[in-house]
C-alpha cells in the first residue's frame, strides 16, 4: 500500500471534476502497486531478496533524481529534519523488505489484504503519537479490520504457517513511517521527501550489495525487475497528483481497490484463486477501511485521523 504526506486539497465535499481525475488517478495508482507486488512475488522466485529490493529504489531514486533536479535544482534537497528524513527512509526501506519476503511465500491477493490494516493499525497509534482522539468507531473498525486479518491467516489451522505473519512486520512499520510522514508534512515539500526516500533506501540497500549480487538466468527477470521499478516511481507520482486534487477522506476508499488488482494480478500470473475464508477476511478489512474513511468524510470541520488520510502500496 502507498504512503504520501497530505497534501492541501478542495474541502471535503461534493466531487466536482477535479475530483474526479484524482479518484481515476489514485485507481491507476492501485493498478501500479498491485502490478508492482505481482513483480516482486515473480522475481522472487529467481532474485535474492536484497538485490531485488536494491534495484527497486535505485530505479525510483535515479527517475525521481532526473524529474526533479532540473526543474528545483539543488533546491529539491532542502531540509529542515535531515535525521527524520533518513527515519523514515529507513522505516520504509524496512516495510519493503517485510514486502519482499511475504510475497516469496503468500499469494498477492492476501497479502495486499492484510497490508491494508495499516491505515486502521494507525488508529492505535494516533491516540498517543499524534494525540488524536479516537472514537469507540473507530476502535471497532480496528477490531474489525484484525478479525479480518485472523480469517485470511487463520491460526492453528493446518495450512498456517509462520510466513503468513510476516506482513503484519510490515503493518507495523508502515504504521510508524506514516505517523512520521504526517509530522514531516507539516513543514516539508512531498517531492522533497520521495528524493530522500528513494535514495536512503538505495543507499543502505546498496551495502550488502556486493555479497547478494547473482547473475540472473535470461531477460526475464530483468525485465520483471524494471517493470517492478517503473510500477512503483509511477504509482507514487499519480498518488501524490491524485492527493493535490482531492481530499485525502475521498480517495481512501478506492485505496482499497488495489485487492482487486491484486487478486486479478496473482491468478493472471500465478492461476491463483483465493479460497472463501480469504476472500470473507479481504471483504472484513475492506469494509472496515472504507467505512473508516466515510466516518471520516463526514467530519469535514475536523482534520481526519492519519489511519483515514491515508494508506501505503504493499510492496511500498
Amino acid at each position: 500500500m502507498n504512503v504520501v504526506p497530505a497534501q492541501p486539497a478542495p474541502p471535503a465535499g461534493a466531487v466536482g471534476a477535479t475530483g474526479l481525475i484524482g479518484i481515476g488517478l489514485t485507481i491507476a495508482a492501485m493498478a501500479c502497486f498491485a502490478t508492482l507486488d505481482t513483480a516482486t512475488k515473480y522475481v522472487s522466485v529467481g532474485v535474492p531478496v536484497l538485490m531485488a529490493l536494491w534495484f527497486r529504489y535505485a530505479f525510483q531514486a535515479v527517475a525521481t533524481t532526473l524529474v526533479v533536479l532540473p526543474l528545483r535544482g539543488l533546491a529539491g534537497l532542502r531540509t529542515a529534519h535531515p535525521k527524520f528524513q533518513v527515519l523514515r527512509g529507513a522505516l520504509l526501506l524496512a516495510s519493503s523488505l517485510f514486502a519482499f519476503l511475504s510475497l516469496k511465500f503468500m499469494p498477492v491477493g492476501e497479502f495486499t489484504a492484510i497490508v491494508m490494516l495499516t491505515p486502521l493499525a494507525i488508529t492505535l497509534l494516533a491516540t498517543r503519537a499524534l494525540g488524536e482522539r479516537v472514537t469507540l468507531g473507530q476502535w471497532a473498525l480496528v477490531c474489525g479490520g484484525f478479525a479480518g486479518t485472523l480469517v485470511i491467516i487463520r491460526p492453528g489451522h493446518e495450512a498456517f504457517e509462520w510466513t503468513t505473519l510476516l506482513p503484519l512486520g510490515l503493518v507495523v512499520c508502515n504504521a510508524w513511517f506514516q505517523v512520521l510522514t504526517s509530522k514531516l508534512a507539516k513543514t516539508e515539500d512531498p517531492i522533497t521527501m520521495h528524493l530522500y526516500t528513494g535514495w536512503v533506501g538505495t543507499v543502505a540497500a546498496s551495502l550488502p550489495l556486493p555479497w547478494v549480487w547473482a547473475k540472473l538466468p535470461g531477460t526475464a527477470l530483468w525485465g520483471a525487475l524494471m517493470l517492478m521499478g517503473a510500477a512503483a516511481t509511477v504509482g507514487h507520482f499519480m498518488l501524490i497528483l491524485a492527493y493535490k486534487r482531492a481530499p485525502a477522506a475521498t480517495l481512501t476508499p478506492y485505496l482499497y481497490a488495489q485487492i482487486g488488482f491484486a487478486m486479478l494480478g496473482g491468478w493472471l500470473v500465478f492461476a491463483h484463486v483465493p479460497d472463501g475464508w480469504s476472500v470473507l477476511g479481504m471483504a472484513m478489512i475492506a469494509v472496515c477501511g472504507v467505512v473508516g474513511a466515510w466516518l471520516a468524510l463526514r467530519r469535514p470541520n475536523r482534520a481526519a485521523p492519519p489511519a483515514l488520510s491515508r494508506s501505503k502500496s504493499a510492496a511500498t
